[in-house]
């Protein structure tokens, strides 16, 4: 143990002696490491940062829930012209599911209906969306209320004139006054605000941007809207499984449901869809493989030219010490005392090259943060992982040398 810390702290003089001793020769060389060791741990850190701001923001859509529409989510450009020809899911596919798939827990039904003109005394606001939905949207998504609430069953199912609005809406139309309890009319009739919905944040992909949204319960809805064409507006439908219900079976009770409510023929497709989380989150998968192979490729090359260049180093370290090698060997030093001087001098030089990289990815990460609207993280992964490829790098870049410089002769290293 004693012999591996002198051999160990001697290794450290002397790669700090290249540092020191050839700077320029030295800086150029560990110059690719950097380069490599930037390019492979930024991308990995650009895609892991953003994967987890997509899946984050993707997650409020639960991944327990069914979605029916008229569109797949998957790609299938081949088949427009089928999926063009669907009908939307309308509220009597809602009742449908609700009342004939006991696998479902919640279930329900929204559609948009166009933008609205919304005014408070002097006050307007033009190009709020109308989002009418069933009562049942606040336990299917995860909608954070920043006041009031939603509507009691009474409300809902009597078709009251109340409704709740997006942030954006309550910061134009009320400005500091607090909304709740106030009354807005739109198209005519006068509705009181009886909540108010949180910002919708910063997220990249944000499915749940109410920050506009006029939220109508669907019995009000129906008294001024013909939402009965099911093709005017479009819809869909969300269905959230029982506790131990799978995706899967979920599926199965909610198709062979929705084919007999439509009457379609055994033989005839399926004109509606079924999608859910998994399906974004695969195709997100399969894109930040790709981004994550092309920044593997791009960093490779880097680190194999900072390699061969601190190999470059090795070979002009071994010759410059070729009598000192001979000196040490003649009083004694066994072979793999020289080896593993020589590989823990190269493994060093590459270590101070990967912590230059690991320091740029993390200058450049918090410079990203700033500007980007999702945060870039380092992480504790990626740095294990820089420091380990800077370790490997070292091993393989200072083997041959070393070992020229373990197999030497004492006598011939001497005269040398």
């Amino acid at each position: 143990m004693l012999i591996f810390l002198k051999v160990f702290t001697e290794s450290i003089r002397q790669a700090l002696q290249q540092l020191v001793g050839s700077k320029l020769r030295t800086f150029l060389s560990l110059l690719g490491i950097s380069i490599g060791i930037f390019c492979i741990i930024g991308v990995l850190s650009a895609v892991s940062s953003l994967q987890q701001s997509l899946e984050g923001s993707l997650a409020k859509l639960g991944d327990d829930v069914l979605y029916i529409d008229k569109w797949p989510w998957k790609d299938n450009s081949n088949d427009w012209w089928d999926y063009f020809q669907r009908p939307y899911p309308d509220f009597d596919d809602y009742e449908t599911i609700k009342n004939k798939v006991p696998a479902a827990a919640i279930t329900s039904y929204w559609t948009v209906p166009g933008r609205r003109v919304v005014k408070y005394k002097k006050n307007s606001v033009e190009g709020g969306f109308l989002f009418v939905t069933t009562s049942e949207m606040d336990r299917i998504f995860n909608i954070e209320l920043e006041k009031g609430r939603f509507w009691s069953s009474g409300e809902y199912n009597s078709g009251a004139d109340k409704l709740l609005l997006g942030h954006t809406i309550v910061q134009e139309l009320f400005g500091s006054v607090d909304p709740i309890g106030k009354r807005i009319k739109m198209q005519g009739r006068y509705y009181e605000v009886i909540g108010t919905l949180a910002a919708a944040g910063e997220d990249l992909i944000n499915p749940l941007n109410f920050d506009e949204a006029i939220i109508v319960g669907y019995n009000n809805a129906a008294r001024f809207i013909n939402l009965k064409n099911r093709n005017q507006f479009g819809g869909t439908v969300a269905a959230k499984a029982q506790d131990g219900v799978s995706l899967r079976r979920l599926e199965d009770d909610i198709r062979g449901a929705l084919r007999a409510s439509r009457r379609l023929k055994p033989r005839e497709d399926d004109n509606f869809s079924m999608n859910e989380l998994s399906m974004m989150t695969d195709a997100l998968g399969s894109f930040f493989s790709v981004l994550t192979i092309i920044g593997g490729v791009i960093g490779f090359f880097s680190i194999l030219v900072g390699g061969v260049s601190v190999a470059n180093i090795m070979f002009v370290s071994v010759k410059e010490r070729t009598s000192l090698i001979g000196v040490k060997k003649a009083l004694g030093a066994k072979r793999f005392i020289i080896l593993l001087e020589f590989l823990i001098e190269s493994v060093i030089l590459c270590l101070i090259g990967g912590l230059l990289g690991l320091l740029l990815v993390f200058l450049l990460a918090m410079a990203l943060t700033a500007v980007l609207p999702f945060p870039i993280h380092l992480g504790t992964g990626n740095i294990i992982l820089g420091v380990g490829l800077s370790v490997i790098i070292g091993l393989f870049a200072g083997v041959i040398p070393a070992f020229l410089a373990a197999r030497m002769d004492p006598v011939d290293a001497m005269r040398s």
